[in-house]
């Protein structure tokens, strides 16, 4: 459990710094609220790695007994992965809205206008 915990602080510290890499063109006024997302992103990364690895050892699917009953049901991870993703896919496209080519405009779109003028 302990290296468990240990890798996934491993992970999270070299996706805090690949993200910190990619986002570093960020205005100054916005550098705190960048960090802050960026620390949640890898967060959620890290978190998700570990999702995926209990959904491929365990299945989507489990054995559920309440009582005397028993039923199919999906597995939690599955819901908490599903829900986890689309908080990421958002941080991330947070993230992309603060870089300044992202204020000026696709650079392919402004290459293309310079190029039909």
């Amino acid at each position: 459990m302990i290296e468990q915990k240990l890798d996934k602080q491993k992970l999270i510290k070299s996706e805090i710094k690949k993200l910190t890499d990619n986002f570093k063109k960020v205005d100054a006024d916005k550098k705190v609220y960048t960090e802050r997302l960026i620390n949640q992103a890898a967060f959620m990364f890290a978190t998700l790695i570990e999702l995926q690895n209990a959904i491929n050892k365990e299945g989507t699917i489990e054995l559920f007994q309440n009582g005397a009953q028993q039923m199919l049901r999906e597995h939690p991870a599955v819901k908490a992965y599903n829900t986890m993703i689309k908080n990421y896919i958002s941080i991330v496209k947070q993230l992309i809205e603060l870089t300044p080519q992202n204020k000026d405009g696709n650079e392919l779109e402004e290459f293309l206008e310079k190029k039909l003028k």
